[in-house]
């Protein structure tokens, strides 16, 4: 029998095959769209990320779907987006960065003789547990009480982890990731239906607004510069031209005595980027007593 030319055989866990045009396709179309770049051994992870959602619609193959893709436009882009990206974070994650956070940069800004606010950037949020990290921390040592006016803006490209990061709500598994401090502090113990999870608390979520960004858009969400921007273990995903043109762009957002906090596998090393390092991964705009500039810890 003869095999339409729209059709393929399934592999042997019951998903279609992708030839290596129609994988080029989607590889130009996720690069072009999000600055995502998937190399060749990604095949795998492209199938098996995008079959369930061919199943759904009933198609057969992956030239099918990208026509679908390309037709319907942001609608089901936005889907493949969201099935492509990663969504690997935990709470406090990187300790040495929030040790530096916690025992150097606030306790500097919270000697500043006049402006009390503080606004934040964390790009790349995925479900949530580094802007609310972020917000625990700031709210300890910066509090409201106190007169701070601290805001934290959270932007991610998955509506799926966009969702989950809005609920506030964790599994109890992930306590142990909190300094106890924190948690007793700052996290409520779930009940009844919500057995087994925790939740943070209103005061902390209200200093968090969650809002989709893809980061290779030409408008951002902040046209102003921000006192903190995080954006660790994204631009690795990017490709070498992508990440040095957002590497630039995030660079230009960061305040006179702000920081950037990077993924420790992405630098700024030999784009020209007028930000001094400070430890590892970690870069300020110097600006008199306020920065940290060549800073070491232990």
């Amino acid at each position: 029998m003869t095999v339409p030319p729209w059709t393929h055989e399934a592999s042997g866990d019951g998903r279609l095959d992708i030839s290596e045009a129609e994988f080029k396709r989607f590889q130009e179309l996720i690069h072009r769209t999000a600055g995502i770049w998937l190399s060749a051994e990604k095949q795998p992870l492209l199938i098996a990320r995008l079959w369930s959602r061919m199943r759904e619609l009933g198609l057969r193959s992956f030239n099918e779907y990208h026509r679908r893709v390309v037709a319907d436009g942001d609608a089901e882009l936005i889907k493949v987006l969201d099935a492509v990206t990663t969504n690997e974070t935990s709470f406090f994650r990187d300790q040495r960065h929030f040790e530096f956070l916690q025992e150097k940069v606030l306790p500097l800004w919270a000697t500043r003789p006049r402006s009390r606010r503080i606004r934040v950037w964390c790009a790349g949020c995925s479900t949530g547990e580094e802007p609310y990290s972020l917000a625990m921390a700031l709210h300890h040592r910066l509090p409201r009480s106190a007169g701070w006016d601290v805001r934290i803006l959270a932007t991610d490209i998955s509506n799926q982890a966009l969702e989950r990061a809005r609920s506030g709500i964790f599994p109890m598994t992930k306590r142990s990731q909190i300094p106890e401090r924190y948690l007793k502090k700052y996290m409520l113990r779930g009940r009844g239906s919500h057995e087994g999870e925790m939740a943070v608390m209103d005061e902390v979520r209200a200093m968090v607004q969650f809002a989709r960004h893809n980061l290779v858009d030409e408008i951002w969400p902040l046209h102003k510069t921000v006192d903190l921007l995080f954006c660790r273990n994204v631009l690795i995903y990017f490709s070498r031209e992508s990440r040095e043109y957002t590497s630039k762009r995030l660079a230009s957002r960061v305040a006179p005595g702000g920081y950037l906090f990077l993924g420790h596998a992405e630098s700024l090393r030999g784009m020209g980027i007028d930000l001094d390092p400070t430890i590892p991964a970690v870069y300020t705009r110097a600006n008199g007593a306020r920065s940290l500039k060549g800073v070491q810890t232990q």
